[in-house]
């Protein structure tokens, strides 16, 4: 298996493949017009909100936002590696999955030997784990059962430079992959040649996909030492930026998760299953992304973010929030739980018991209070201008909730702070024109030239590629577009590009290019909404969309924008002179 797939077979594959056929396979679907529709295999629900387009190839929940290709289907529903879900959907038709070298070496290793491995190195840590005291007392200092260390198949990795090397690398090619899953590390500097085991002398935490295979670990120092927590690094199993520590665990514990509790370390995640709390689980030494929170949202509608109650725990709680906006939407409950200085979930569920923390949780703060007490505490709430300040700040957040019920309760709680009707406060806040729900760096959500009425004409240019690729080939410069100043202009010339230089791509091999980047979420949201006009007029309504951003964010926008600023103020000389240059500018024009 070593080779990068070409991107050349991914399009073939999915060109060749029915994703009504696909997804019929694994759900019952049922005929609804020129779709499909079902319950989604995703959440628990009783009127189906997902659906299949036959046309797009692409599926989408409009209850849980889970959306995708056929290739996209497998690896959510089945729970694959990206590759094996190439390998999977290539042998149902017949195809044999080539692979090429791109000077890098070997590739890595994902079929069943790589899992099959990470499983026998787990085993080997908890026989080393029998038989060192040392760790042992540490855990059980830490308060951690017999009983719990077997359910999460807890560990120890030997003080030793090369006991998994020792136990596991027998050959060269032995060697390479306990390389390529992230179990050893290359020699460099000084001491060149061979390699080390990246795990020593560290209680060992396996991190189990959604099949209960060991992907990863995570291990923590038994003394002093830095870092206190390592984990693996990205391999072909493992994504700390989509997987939860404790998951697998709970989904066994649980026939129906009510409720998840993401907190911040693997013993707190143990501790907590320990006491009765199995709805317990942890991010991977990374902030909570969106990928994440789509997993929480497809499993359960309720998300409580546990934290330390110091400043850095409100640090990463805002991190998670600001993640977390673009999910907020009706039927979904997002809270913030602080706990008391000085503790941990770990340290306070053994001091006061399941009761009494399950009424923390249930007490938890929810979003919307959360985003005003945060913002509320950086102005002077007191003053007319530090109310105004406040709405403000708020706004670009604000506008990052999906519309619906649940920002307008964000806007009712604001508009409470502010001393403002809420009507009078939306209004003048104007959410239509600012960002929305993109990462920063990724789709651009900056005040956008917008059409009446209708989304900011960078998103309608966007959809209209994504949904009518060939509809790129009616861009006659694509230069000119470069030169827009709008964040996000980059993804947009991209797209235009790719669709351009393959004449025959189609929606779904489009979005698959970009499943590995931060724009990801989001294009795929736009594949899956509707209202857009038929194929035969997309490219004229591309060219229009273009052509009015070129002109809109050209001389004749600065020009406005001077304009309207002298009727507040007067210009200064650099705005004057400026002004003067663009006015003669028009005039020569």
């Amino acid at each position: 298996m070593a080779g990068r797939i070409p991107q050349s077979f991914i399009d073939e594959l999915l060109a060749r493949s029915d994703i009504v056929e696909i997804v019929g396979s694994r759900v019952q679907l049922k005929k609804a017009g020129r779709e499909w529709k079902a319950c989604c295999p995703f959440h628990n629900e009783k009127t189906p909100s997902f659906w299949v387009s036959p046309d797009k190839q692409f599926y989408h929940c409009f209850g849980c936002g889970a959306h995708g290709t056929a290739l996209g289907f497998m690896i959510e529903h089945d729970r694959l590696a990206f590759p094996d879900a190439v390998e999977e959907l290539a042998s149902r038709l017949g195809l044999t999955v080539p692979r090429e070298d791109d000077g890098r070496g070997p590739r890595e290793k994902t079929g069943e030997e790589a899992y099959e491995l990470m499983g026998a190195v787990a085993q080997f840590f908890r026989d080393c784990l029998r038989e060192t005291p040392k760790a042992r007392e540490y855990l059980e200092n830490r308060g951690l059962t017999s009983d719990s260390i077997h359910k999460f198949a807890v560990g120890y990795a030997p003080n030793a430079w090369d006991a998994v090397l020792k136990r596991f690398g027998g050959n060269d090619d032995a060697v390479k992959q306990l390389a390529q899953v992230g179990l050893i590390i290359e020699r460099s500097g000084d001491r060149a040649g061979g390699y080390y085991d990246r795990f020593r002398d560290r209680i060992m935490f396996p991190i189990r996909d959604a099949r209960g295979r060991v992907i990863a670990f995570g291990g923590r120092v038994i003394d002093q030492g830095e870092p206190k927590y390592l984990n693996s690094p990205e391999t072909p199993l493992f994504h700390k930026g989509r997987e939860l520590y404790g998951l697998y665990e709970a989904r066994q514990s649980l026939r129906q998760l009510d409720r998840l509790l993401v907190v911040e370390g693997y013993v707190d995640v143990v501790r907590l299953a320990q006491a009765g709390i199995l709805y317990g689980v942890a991010t991977l030494g990374t902030a909570t992304t969106p990928e994440h929170l789509n997993r929480l949202f497809r499993l359960t509608s309720e998300v409580v973010f546990c934290f330390d109650g110091d400043r850095a725990g409100r640090t990463a709680a805002w991190r998670a929030l600001e993640n977390a906006l673009p999910h907020a939407r009706e039927g979904r409950q997002l809270r913030f739980l602080f706990l008391p200085e000085g503790h941990d979930p770990d340290t306070l569920v053994a001091e006061e018991g399941k009761e009494a923390f399950e009424l923390r949780v249930a007490g938890a703060m929810p979003l919307s209070e959360f985003v005003v007490r945060q913002l509320a505490a950086q102005v002077d709430i007191e003053s007319v201008d530090g109310r105004a300040r406040l709405a403000e700040v708020a706004r670009p957040l604000v506008a990052r909730v999906p519309e619906g019920v649940y920002r307008e309760l964000l806007l009712d709680r604001l508009a409470q702070e502010v001393r403002m009707p809420a009507g009078r406060l939306t209004a003048l806040l104007k959410l239509d024109e600012v960002a929305g729900d993109a990462p920063r760096g990724a789709l651009g959500r900056n005040r956008q030239p917008r059409s009446e009425g209708r989304q900011p004409l960078l998103t309608q240019a966007i959809k209209l590629v994504l949904h009518h690729p060939p509809a790129a080939l009616a861009v006659t410069d694509v230069n000119a577009l470069r030169k827009v100043d709008i964040r996000g202009i980059e993804v947009l010339v991209e797209l235009i590009e790719i669709a351009r230089s393959h004449k025959d791509m189609r929606t779904m091999q489009l979005i698959e290019r970009w499943r590995d980047r931060p724009e990801w979420t989001r294009l795929s949201e736009l594949a899956a909404e509707g209202g857009l006009i038929d194929a035969a007029a997309a490219g004229k309504d591309l060219a229009k969309a273009i052509a009015k951003m070129v002109a809109e964010a050209g001389p004749g926008r600065r020009l406005d924008e001077l304009i309207a600023l002298s009727r507040d103020r007067k210009l200064s000389p650099d705005e004057q002179q400026e002004f003067q240059a663009l006015l003669a500018a028009k005039g020569a024009s």
